[in-house]
C-alpha cells in the first residue's frame, strides 16, 4: 500500500469509476468551448491569414516594421521594469530595515507610509506621478530619458517598495534570534549585525519571492499606456493594430510575449528555491551523528 493512503482513504473501484467519467466530461466540455470559440471566431473572418500575416509571415511587407516596433517596445518594457526593480529593492531595503529596528514609537511613521503605498493601485502612483509630483516642484528634465519613462518608473517604484519591505521584514522575522544576539555579543552594533549577519540570510530566504514580485513588476509596466505618453511593448501593440485592424492577433502576440518572459522568471524562481533547498539540506547536521559524537574534553 502506497505511504499516502495513511493521509485519506484509498478510492474504490466506484471512486475511480467517477473520477473518470467527471474528467471526460469536464474534457468533453472543454473541447465544445474551445470549438464554440473557434467557430466564432472563424465567422468573424479572425482567421484570416491578412490579420496574422503581419505577424507570422517574413515575406509580409510590413513584416519587418511590425517587429522592428514590438522590439522597441519590448525593450523599452524591459528597461523601465529593470529601472523599476533595482530602485525598488534599494528603497526597500532602507524601509524594511527601518521598519525591523526602530523602536515602537519611531516606527509609526515608515509603517503608515508603506501601508498606504501597499493599499493605492499602481495606476494611481503613475498618474500621482505624472501629475502630482509636478504640482508639488518635482522635475524630470534632469533625468536620463523621456519623463514618461520616470512616470512609470516612479510608480512602480513607489508601491514596489513597500512589497519589497514587507518581504525583507518577513525574511529577517523568520530568522532565529540567536543570530542577532550572536551578533551583539561579539561587539557588533545592531546595524552591524542587520547588515553583516541577518540581511544576507534573509535575502536568502527572500528570494524566490523577490524573483515572483519581478514577474509583477514586469506586468504592471503596462499600466503606463492609459497615460498614453511611453512606447512601451502594450502601447506598440495598440499603434499596430489601430493601423492593421488586427486587434485579436497583435494582442494574442504580446500575450505569448508576456507569458514566455514571465514564465522563464518563474521558472528562476522554482529552480532558485530548489537549489536553497538542496544547499539547507546538505548543511544540515543529522541528528545521529550529533548526538552519538565525542564529547568536546574540557
Amino acid at each position: 500500500m502506497s505511504d499516502l493512503s495513511v493521509l485519506y482513504d484509498a478510492p474504490g473501484p466506484k471512486a475511480k469509476r467517477n473520477a473518470t467519467i467527471g474528467s471526460v466530461v469536464v474534457g468533453l466540455a472543454l473541447l465544445a468551448v474551445l470549438y464554440v470559440v473557434y467557430a466564432r471566431l472563424d465567422e468573424k473572418g479572425q482567421w484570416s491569414w491578412d490579420l496574422w500575416g503581419p505577424l507570422l509571415d517574413p515575406s509580409n511587407e510590413v513584416f519587418e516594421l511590425v517587429w522592428q516596433n514590438l522590439g522597441t517596445g519590448l525593450r523599452n518594457t524591459l528597461t523601465g521594469a529593470l529601472v523599476a526593480i533595482t530602485l525598488s529593492l534599494l528603497l526597500g531595503v532602507v524601509f524594511g530595515v527601518a521598519r525591523v529596528m526602530l523602536g515602537r514609537w519611531a516606527r509609526i511613521p515608515v509603517v503608515g507610509l508603506i501601508e498606504i503605498l501597499r493599499g493605492l493601485p499602481v495606476i494611481v502612483m503613475m498618474f500621482m506621478a505624472y501629475q502630482l509630483l509636478p504640482a508639488l516642484g518635482v522635475n524630470y528634465e534632469p533625468l536620463p530619458g523621456p519623463d514618461a519613462f520616470w512616470y512609470m518608473v516612479v510608480g512602480l517604484t513607489l508601491y514596489n517598495l513597500a512589497v519589497f519591505a514587507e518581504i525583507l521584514r518577513s525574511g529577517v522575522n523568520s530568522l532565529p534570534k540567536g543570530q542577532r544576539e550572536a551578533g551583539l555579543v561579539i561587539g557588533l552594533t545592531p546595524l552591524q549585525t542587520m547588515v553583516m549577519i541577518q540581511l544576507p540570510q534573509a535575502f536568502r530566504t527572500m528570494l524566490p519571492a523577490i524573483i515572483s514580485q519581478m514577474v509583477v513588476v514586469l506586468k504592471d509596466t503596462s499600466l503606463i499606456m492609459f497615460l498614453g505618453q511611453y512606447p512601451e511593448l502594450l502601447y506598440q501593440a495598440k499603434i499596430i493594430y489601430q493601423d492593421l485592424g488586427n486587434t485579436l492577433q497583435t494582442l494574442v502576440v504580446v500575450g505569448i510575449i508576456f507569458i514566455a518572459i514571465n514564465f522563464a522568471l518563474s521558472q528562476l524562481a522554482v529552480w532558485v528555491e530548489k537549489r536553497m533547498s538542496r544547499r539547507s539540506a546538505g548543511k544540515s547536521i543529522d541528528p545521529i551523528m550529533a548526538t552519538t559524537a565525542a564529547p568536546v574534553k574540557v
